[in-house]
């Protein structure tokens, strides 16, 4: 794929879920002062982009279950790469039921969960079968529909901003700005080891696709921001932490001259393009991944039945939202860091002692 696509990729993956529950679990930890904590936690997200990209450079043309084997042997690089696997797995299944909640609780109460699970994993295994390259150009076909939907939302609702909203500033102080920006890092940025299975091994140029990956990082977080401000300005901080969809609610907020109104369920467009893609890399890493733990030519027969499996665990990930939100609040991010920044950290060190001890013989 070419880098641009390689980017738009990335902004899509960054934004994501996050677009859509992020400001609710900022504002709830860093109250008014959580637009504070996605600054915060953006630039702190372009660390583990530094990390990946490290990686990508001492072991170039490798994904990173092929990294596993080659750093670690055959026992100990398979172990890694399942706990991996097992890691995009679950990614694809919980964003899976974030899909199917939204629906069934925003938009279409009466549908049982299992068929919309069903018809939204479908387009995802149809959109793995064709390969990354139409993932790709799908993303840049989105894209602008994507960027007009955004602008609409931001133009409609800046008659809504109230600043008193976001005053005092800095008044809760800076440790729950921090730990509100740690459980950005995790959501948007720990996330993105799964692109360690597309770059550089995928992408034409991978010297400017490193360039690029920062930068789109950044991108993404800047939708991230804005949405959370707006959320803040217009919500409210103590609204926001009481949403689970805060950025929806934020939609219904629209009134244009008593005209132009309930529009959410168009500006849920929003959420479903940048999920789509999530998910879709999220699926593409566990099946490749699990081809290649397997030594399979291709991928593509694995397919359809992970994503069966994908449909069965993403009903039973999370038992109800108390549940999910208990989960997401602390035991995710001790297990993002693990998988995100630990275990890459582990394989960079080992191949920057291996590259070492080569040139010293």
């Amino acid at each position: 794929m070419s880098v641009r696509q390689f980017s738009l990729l990335v902004m899509f993956f960054t934004i994501g879920t996050t677009i859509l529950i992020i400001p609710g679990g900022l504002a709830l930890v860093a109250k008014q002062d959580a637009w504070i904590a996605a600054v915060v936690g953006v630039m702190l997200g372009v660390l583990p982009v530094l990390l990946y990209n490290s990686i990508g450079k001492l072991l170039p043309d490798l994904t990173l279950i092929e990294c596993n084997e080659k750093l670690f042997g055959k026992w100990i690089g398979t172990l890694f790469s399942i706990l991996f696997i097992f890691f995009a797995f679950i990614g694809s299944a919980t964003l899976l039921f974030y899909v199917g909640n939204f629906m069934t609780t925003q938009v279409m109460p009466r549908t049982p969960i299992q068929y919309i699970n069903i018809l939204f994993i479908s387009i995802v295994v149809m959109g793995v079968r064709l390969g990354l390259e139409t993932i790709a150009r799908a993303a840049e076909v989105f894209f602008p529909w994507f960027l007009i939907l955004f602008l609409v939302l931001v133009i409609f609702l800046v008659p809504e901003i109230e600043i008193k909203n976001i005053q005092p500033v800095i008044d809760t102080g800076v440790k729950p700005i921090m730990q509100a920006a740690l459980s950005l890092v995790g959501t948007a940025s720990l996330t993105l080891i799964v692109f360690l299975m597309i770059v550089p091994a995928c992408v034409n140029n991978p010297n400017e696709a490193r360039k690029d990956f920062i930068a789109a990082v950044l991108l993404g977080g800047l939708f991230i921001i804005i949405i959370t401000l707006l959320s803040i300005l217009i919500l409210g901080s103590d609204t926001t932490a009481r949403q689970l969809y805060p950025s929806y609610v934020l939609a219904k907020k629209i009134n244009v001259g008593n005209f132009v109104e309930r529009i959410e369920s168009i500006m849920a467009g929003l959420w479903f393009f940048t999920i789509y893609f999530k998910m879709t890399l999220y699926f593409y890493a566990a099946v490749v991944g699990l081809a290649q733990v397997l030594k399979l030519r291709d991928y593509r027969p694995l397919c359809f039945p992970m994503g069966m499996l994908v449909v069965v665990y993403s009903l039973v990930v999370y038992p109800n939202v108390v549940y999910m939100m208990e989960w997401d609040s602390t035991i995710f991010i001790p297990y993002v860091i693990s998988i995100g920044f630990i275990f890459p950290l582990i394989i960079l060190v080992t191949a920057w002692v291996r590259k070492k001890r080569r040139s010293l013989s």
